[in-house]
């Protein structure tokens, strides 16, 4: 019987090479100049299987951030289980990203990193399919939170947060703002942001909260 984990890593070096040869020939030449025939016959496979693997174009770049689609459900996980109310929990994240220069976070300056998210931000394909990615991520969490409209709310509001949030800090370091120059204000906005996000939402700021809870059919 062959080993179901052995399979399964070959199949995200299978990903992972595919994901990297395109994004390498979308840099050199453009996304659009770039045809997935192009991209299969680069990576040794047939058109056929990288569309088994990759069921748009789009999916070839977007595959670098896909770890990252239910990276906010994960995180209220691991708080709940920690006993850490769901936007203490994300706001320690976010915070510990930019710490880190986590690219998700906007705030790096690598020179591949700008390269890639000045492919995925001026391509409008690409920008329409991560509106995809985001949408993905709400639904995570807001399973998370309960999967109500209460919590499909606050899901909303958490992921444009961590969106807008993000954004702003790679406006500024697209500009040619150094990592550090942007640093102090990019953890000022968050700590705000969340602040904002914790008056709005208490419920899930309290210590033992696990999510959106009902009592006598009112939100609390």
């Amino acid at each position: 019987m062959s080993d179901p984990g052995l399979r399964e890593r070959k199949k995200r070096r299978m990903y992972q090479a595919v994901s990297d040869t395109a994004v390498r020939m979308f840099l050199e030449r453009g996304f659009d100049a770039v045809s997935v025939a192009e991209v299969a016959a680069a990576a040794e496979i047939s058109k056929p299987t990288l569309f088994r693997y990759f069921p748009a174009k789009e999916d070839l770049v977007l595959h670098r951030i896909a770890d990252h689609e239910r990276e906010a459900a994960r995180v209220v996980e691991d708080g709940r289980a920690e006993g850490v109310a769901p936007l203490v929990a994300l706001r320690r994240h976010f915070l510990a990203g930019i710490a880190a220069h986590d690219p998700i976070t906007g705030l790096n300056d690598h020179p591949a990193v700008r390269a890639f998210y000045d492919l995925l931000y001026g391509t409008p394909s690409l920008v329409a399919r991560l509106h995809a990615y985001l949408e993905r991520s709400e639904a995570a969490l807001a399973e998370v939170l309960g999967g109500d409209l209460a919590a499909r709310l606050a899901a909303g509001q958490i992921i444009a947060v961590r969106r807008i949030l993000a954004e702003e800090n790679w406006r500024r370091i697209s500009a040619g703002e150094p990592v550090e120059d942007v640093r102090e204000d990019a953890v000022g906005a968050a700590e705000r942001a969340f602040a904002t996000l914790e008056a709005g939402l208490p419920y899930l700021a309290m210590p033992g909260s696990t999510g959106v809870t009902r009592q006598s059919g009112v939100t609390r």
